[in-house]
């Protein structure tokens, strides 16, 4: 599969064969999915947790005489049917971390690769290196690539300085090759990376 190399002006400047084992592989739906919902459920915290009765800080004693009074018996204002008391099955935290073989989770990635590179949404450069941070070049590069939707750049390492230039930008996220993801993938619509990057994923993924 072949790609076009832009320069920084948008202008054609070479053309690159994509590996297709990486970026022609068999899409698998069912397998993106799993990943994603892996992904996702990493990322809870888990830290949900509602107190019980016996957690509850409220007086021990019994609330009133258990008869005479023509109410109800109780004998704890600890219980759950009582404002302030605990609360009946509720949440308990707890991790909720799923685990995935490491060819699974590549397998992912390619098929996500794969689908970008069919969709022409795999915009490469020849270099992306800027000398001072500053937004407007980042939103010029894009301009000229006719990028307007939802971006993802990925470096071959980090760049702190691109990372300065897109980060006020809403719709654009910089990312290292070596951290690509599911999700990622997924949620951005184009993605913009110079060859050096493209090397890294190939690198990484060619195993």
């Amino acid at each position: 599969m072949a790609v076009p190399v832009y320069n920084r002006q948008g202008e054609t400047i070479d053309e690159v064969e994509l590996r297709t084992d990486i970026f022609a592989a068999p899409v698998n739906v069912g397998l993106m999915h799993q990943a994603f919902e892996r992904q996702m459920a990493n990322a809870r915290l888990g830290t949900h947790q509602a107190q019980t009765r016996s957690e509850v800080n409220r007086t021990k004693s019994k609330w009133y005489r258990q008869k005479g009074t023509g109410r109800a018996r109780h004998g704890s204002r600890n219980a759950n049917l009582f404002v302030g008391g605990g609360v009946a099955h509720g949440p308990v935290a707890h991790k909720y971390v799923k685990d995935m073989p490491k060819k699974m989770q590549r397998a992912a990635i390619r098929s996500a690769l794969s689908v970008k590179a069919g969709d022409g949404q795999i915009h490469l450069l020849d270099e992306l290196e800027l000398d001072v941070p500053r937004t407007k070049d980042i939103v010029s590069l894009l301009e000229s690539l006719g990028l307007e939707e939802k971006v993802l750049i990925v470096l071959s390492e980090r760049d702190e300085i691109i990372e300065k230039s897109a980060r006020n930008l809403p719709h654009v996220k910089t990312l290292q090759a070596n951290y690509i993801n599911i999700r990622d993938l997924l949620k951005y619509d184009d993605i913009v990376m110079p060859l050096s990057a493209l090397q890294a994923i190939e690198s990484f993924l060619g195993r």
